[in-house]
């Protein structure tokens, strides 16, 4: 792989992470597109994990300041409570223990959020990393079947909870559709955004809450690739690799921005029927033969 190749993939891969129209789904055109290393599955797989990373750095560097407070609140709140000094705290969340500020409350709805797809990716794990997550028949399927899902969940939610309203059934609901997100083609954003919408989230509260529930999925996939990226990816890879994650840091921030900007205004159809033509495009190449469903 070189410079080139690793910056489109960076740039494919901020544009897509968090706009809900599947990152795996693009980046497997990308990496088809520029031949990186010959369409090895497994090396381009750590190659999609350690890029995502750059889009890791740029949730933390958008939501530093609710990261700050979730973080320091979860410390304080629970040092209170193992000193014997617990004392009920203010709060909007009427879900939380009255010990609990909303912000240590959020850190718990991330950390229930995230169990389900934690189970689900250790226990497929090599599945995940296979050449069957590259298919473009599921990823095709996928991006239809997750797309009609989310129209659903626009014309059956809610949308008037915010934030701190999350309740653990609520958060769990979320962390159950981003399971969704291990299968090429579902987008982790499309899949949360959607459960957020079906548990009564507004659209920019489910959008927050997807992108706060992707740092835990994110690092720990991330970071075990990137340990096993120094073992099958060729020499010479990671200068590249790394532009490539700077790549998607930066694009990615204003992905962020744009998304969170867009749905305080306008539904998420737009990005429904993008996926629909998408899909239905590619279903009808490969039924043409035109593509090919594997590399």
């Amino acid at each position: 792989m070189d410079l080139l190749q690793a910056i489109i993939l960076g740039i494919v891969q901020g544009l897509t992470e968090f706009i809900p129209v599947s990152s795996t789904a693009h980046l497997v055109f990308a990496s088809r597109y520029t031949g990186i290393y010959g369409g090895n599955p497994e090396q381009i797989t750590a190659t999609m994990a350690v890029i995502q990373l750059g889009t890791l750095a740029a949730v933390f560097v958008y939501f530093a300041q609710d990261i700050w407070n979730i973080s320091t609140s979860f410390v304080r709140d629970h040092l209170a409570l193992i000193a014997g000094k617990r004392k009920e705290i203010e709060g909007e969340n009427k879900k939380r223990p009255r010990w609990l500020s909303d912000e240590s409350w959020l850190g718990w709805m991330i950390v229930a959020g995230s169990i389900p797809v934690s189970i689900v990716g250790l226990a497929f794990k090599e599945t995940i990393e296979g050449a069957l997550t590259k298919d473009l028949w599921i990823i095709a399927t996928m991006l239809i079947f997750v797309a009609v899902l989310l129209q659903i969940a626009e014309y059956f939610g809610r949308q008037r909870k915010g934030i701190k309203e999350l309740g653990i059934g609520e958060a769990l609901l979320v962390g159950t559709a981003q399971v969704l997100a291990l299968m090429p083609g579902a987008s982790r954003s499309g899949s949360t955004i959607m459960g957020g919408l079906f548990a009564g989230l507004s659209r920019e509260a489910a959008a927050r809450f997807s992108f706060l529930l992707m740092i835990p999925a994110i690092t720990a996939s991330g970071l075990l690739e990137l340990v096993e990226a120094w073992h099958i990816l060729p020499e010479g890879s990671f200068v590249p690799l790394f532009a490539g994650t700077v790549a998607a840091g930066i694009v990615g921030y204003l992905s962020i921005w744009f998304l969170l900007a867009y749905l305080r205004r306008y539904t998420t159809t737009v990005f429904v029927v993008y996926r629909i033509i998408l899909g239905a495009a590619i279903l009808l190449l490969l039924w043409q033969g035109i593509l090919s469903a594997r590399v």
